[in-house]
């Protein structure tokens, strides 16, 4: 195995990490930029009105992408389990 194929496979990893958890990071993203301009706006500086709502939010997206990030996975391992088989390693 050589250097290229080395970063084909972590560029790999590096692109699985982006697409399972890219989505939950931007829904948590927007919502606490939402929750951090109602807070500037109003003068609630509150440090539970941005966790708790941010919490179940994220929650509530892992849950609905669990399908997908479960399919994302399996395939991806199932790609390195063919490659580490098919190089005898």
């Amino acid at each position: 195995m050589n250097f290229d194929q080395n970063v084909q496979y972590l560029s790999g990893a590096f692109w699985q990490i982006i697409v399972v958890a890219g989505p939950i990071l931007g829904v948590a993203l927007a919502v606490g930029l939402l929750i951090g301009l109602v807070q500037a706006a109003t003068s609630i500086n509150e440090m539970t009105l941005s966790f708790v709502p941010k919490l179940f939010i994220v929650l509530l997206t892992m849950s609905l992408m669990a399908t997908f990030t479960i399919t994302q996975m399996t395939d991806y391992f199932s790609y390195i389990f063919d490659e580490i088989s098919r190089k005898g390693l």
